[in-house]
């Protein structure tokens, strides 16, 4: 199996060599001592090894923090308040209402896993760096290259949350003494550093490169850059995104994989479509707790579930029935009565009374909708998911039963408990780029070989709904239905908050204030200004440097 042979080993002796073979409990926490560099770097197993921490910083970032300050912000997740759970100090309340300050949890957490991921690599960096004798058979460029893509990746990280960030490119800069960097700085190094790794960084798509920085990782992060150059500096740059789209599209590395959900399922490292994802293993890389997130705690035998589950995030009914395709194929088996949706991507929620039946695979065909048998009751009630919400914090039975419940990342059998499920999470896929290329041409940079707009959106709606009946046509190519789309395919993938600030700033209209910047059911009230585009520079941060400036909008230190 790939990730056991090749990414989960090179992640765990990769620790262990920089941990000087000390204990391995926690693969986010290496202490870079024990092993003499000039003793240690000889090998390409040992290479590898010592910049495996560079990428374990991501585990946490991809299940909690950017998903948190990318998507509870917006119309797709919420984080509901049921009686003691999910209150945690209000944190994700003001998340969502967009009522957040710069002592809240979790932009502080967000912050400090980024720039933690800069400092991994800076140190690797001047590791590498400092080599007295480098085997000739190792491409040391390449390694360099592949830790300054990922630097790049988490510059650009902090870039879209705070704007006005620090820029350490050193390792020997202490991190406590710089002030901040206006946006346009951070973006011109984020380019530039991209622009000089990529032509030395690995084209190879196999086991030895998976979830690790390749020349294609780089396009992406680049593409991404100049999707929202308007946003981070004030000026457009779609042209530049479509090239860096075509450089990926036009490689034939990847490809659409033709079941949307082998994306995301449990053995995806198979995947042909993923371009860059964080590995995670049940056995030996805990911390992807998607699952635990969003199911009900007796939400568990449709799925063999070991229990442990959390009960909390959700979506609203708006954001499902506002822009997903929810109709379906009805069968009668016996007396039971399954459907099958008719756009896949619509199966990644759960909506209305769940059974003890075991859950088929993929999650959008035969989901069992009415059965004489095996219903499921939690609390004296039917365990049934109502979408809509009325309140954020509810404490009633009904009320922790609120909200459509995600498994894009399909449940594993005998997790649960203290066992985390093993799939692997997407970072960049081909999809988001064809889509991303299809909104250049959009918004003004001229179609080339990849195709017109309409034509690349229709790869990926063809494979949605498994033919070409629901296909667009070109005048349907607008702004309105280009962010629905996104919102289709990519949901739950820690887009939806820059895609809404990007269609604002690019000259949308108003139909999306509700899903960030208006009122919003339950509660929200319309935002106070466009500064709340980015979120504060952290009290904690200050603390520890003076030095730095809050963000414009928020109360000065």
């Amino acid at each position: 199996m790939m990730k056991f042979n090749s990414i989960k080993n090179t992640l765990i002796i990769g620790l262990i060599g920089t941990m000087g073979l000390q204990s391995c409990t926690k693969l986010n926490t290496p202490v870079y001592s024990g092993v003499e560099s000039d003793k240690f770097w000889k090998t390409a197993d040992q290479f590898n090894s010592g910049v495996a921490p560079i990428y374990t910083q991501m585990q946490s970032l991809v299940v909690w923090d950017n998903v948190e300050l990318n998507e509870v912000s917006t119309d797709e997740i919420i984080v509901p308040t049921r009686g003691n759970d999910w209150y945690d100090n209000g944190n994700h309340q003001r998340i969502y209402l967009h009522t957040w300050t710069s002592s809240d949890g979790p932009i502080n957490s967000a912050w400090s896993n980024i720039f933690t991921g800069i400092g991994r690599c800076n140190y690797t960096l001047n590791v590498i760096e400092n080599l007295t004798t480098i085997p000739s058979s190792i491409d040391v460029n390449q390694y360099k290259a592949q830790i300054r893509i990922m630097r790049a990746f988490y510059y650009l990280q902090a870039l879209d949350l705070f704007g006005n960030v620090p820029l350490v490119k050193d390792f020997n800069t202490d991190p406590n003494t710089v002030k901040n960097n206006t946006s346009t700085e951070v973006y011109s190094f984020i380019e530039s550093e991209l622009k000089a790794s990529i032509p030395n960084a690995s084209s190879t798509v196999d086991a030895t490169t998976y979830g690790k920085a390749t020349k294609w990782m780089g396009f992406a992060a680049l593409a991404k850059l100049y999707l929202n150059a308007q946003v981070y500096t004030g000026t457009q740059h779609w042209s530049d995104c479509a090239a860096a789209c075509d450089s990926i599209i036009l490689s034939g590395k990847y490809s659409l994989e033709p079941i949307y959900f082998d994306n995301f399922k449990v053995d995806n490292e198979g995947s042909k479509e993923n371009i860059f994802v964080v590995p995670y293993d049940s056995k030996y890389i805990s911390g992807n707790q998607k699952q635990n997130q969003t199911l009900h705690y007796a939400d568990l035998p449709a799925f063999g579930l070991l229990g442990n589950m959390y009960n909390g995030w959700s979506s609203h009914g708006d954001f499902l029935y506002g822009n997903f395709d929810t109709t379906a194929v009805y069968t009668t088996t016996g007396s039971k009565v399954y459907k099958t949706y008719n756009d896949q991507r619509t199966g990644q929620f759960l909506v209305g009374q769940r059974f003890s039946e075991t859950q088929s695979y993929p999650q959008s065909q035969s989901i069992l909708v009415s059965s004489p048998t095996g219903a499921i009751s939690s609390d004296g009630i039917a365990l049934a998911y109502q979408p809509n919400f009325t309140q954020l914090s509810d404490n009633t039975i009904p009320g922790k039963l609120t909200g459509a419940r995600n498994i894009k990342y399909f449940p594993e059998a005998g997790t649960g408990n203290s066992i985390n499920q093993s799939n692997d999470v997407v970072v960049y896929r081909l999809a988001d780029i064809i889509l991303m290329r299809a909104e250049a041409i959009m918004r003004g940079a001229t179609a080339g070989a990849t195709g017109s707009a309409v034509s690349l959106v229709n790869q990926v709606r063809a494979r949605a709904y498994g033919n070409s009946s629901h296909n667009w046509t070109a005048a349907q190519v607008t702004a309105t239905n280009m962010l629905a789309e996104r919102a289709r395919e990519l949901s739950w993938e820690g887009w939806r908050r820059p895609d809404l600030i990007r269609f604002d700033v690019a000259g949308g209209t108003t139909y999306y204030n509700g899903a960030r910047t208006g009122t919003r059911s339950p509660n929200k009230p319309a935002d106070g200004g466009t500064y709340i585009r980015l979120y504060p520079i952290p009290d904690a941060q200050h603390s520890a440097n003076s030095n730095l400036v809050q963000n414009p909008g928020y109360p000065s230190f």
